[in-house]
């Protein structure tokens, strides 16, 4: 294992344990959400941590495309668990995501997800699932954003999967822009089941927001596309 291996666990684990405490803390107390706020800070700082300790700054570029009047809902491609902390310490202001119920698990992390305000969903139910979106809707009619990965889950070659449906649906019900991003170079630091660090720069380039309102739910097939289509011309310019 190399030293920056090493050092890059050794940040992990401290850093996800101190982000967390304070999430959690925070939670127990009752403190109000608020922009910059301690939610915030715990979700921005515990990414550019790790970030810093792994090697892997992020090199952005778009980030004007970004509407900064009202929230947005992000849809990302997802290689690596270093999508995450890409895009906790790049997109601004106050951002949550919808993730995969099994991360709430995870003891300490989990908690402070749910202090955080981040939403689990249950791929495997239906109603449960639809449920989640429901959430996520009400908290970007509050002013937060939210990021989505369309593809479902992380893909093992670093290609692009086949897009869900259900996050084109959410964006249509909070009739909110689609914020199309592609993060390039996180596959090879760290794809699914490695363990092995691999540092390298990462690219992050957004694309022009897309838009929402009047759309309705038997559009969202269309909307998919059209996002998918921006993903893969992004995609292109990263590499």
């Amino acid at each position: 294992m190399s030293v920056r291996t090493l050092w890059y666990y050794l940040v992990l684990f401290f850093t996800t344990i101190l982000h967390a405490s304070a999430a959690i803390i925070a939670g127990l107390f009752r403190v109000k959400n608020r922009p910059g706020g301690v939610y915030d800070w715990s979700n921005t700082d515990w990414a550019r941590d790790i970030l810093s300790a792994a090697g892997t700054p992020v090199v952005a570029s778009g980030l004007e495309h970004i509407p900064r009047d009202q929230p947005v809902i992000y849809a990302s491609n997802h290689s690596s668990m270093f999508d995450i902390w890409a895009l906790f310490a790049t997109l601004p202001g106050s951002v949550r995501f919808v993730a995969k119920r099994e991360l709430f698990r995870i003891p300490v992390l989990g908690r402070a997800m749910l202090a955080v305000g981040h939403v689990p969903i249950d791929r495997t139910a239906r109603k449960r699932a639809f449920e989640a979106y429901d959430e996520a809707a009400r908290m970007i009619r509050g002013g937060t954003s939210v990021v989505v990965f369309p593809e479902g889950t992380r893909s093992r070659t670093g290609e692009l999967l086949p897009f869900k449906n259900a996050p084109f649906g959410l964006a249509i019900a909070a009739q909110v822009s689609i914020v199309p991003v592609y993060v390039h170079h996180t596959f090879e630091i760290l794809p699914k089941g490695a363990w092995r660090l691999r540092p390298r720069p990462i690219r992050l380039v957004v694309g022009q927001a897309i838009a929402t309102a009047g759309l309705r739910p038997e559009d969202r097939e269309r909307l998919r596309d059209e996002v998918r289509a921006a993903m893969v011309a992004l995609q292109a310019k990263a590499r």
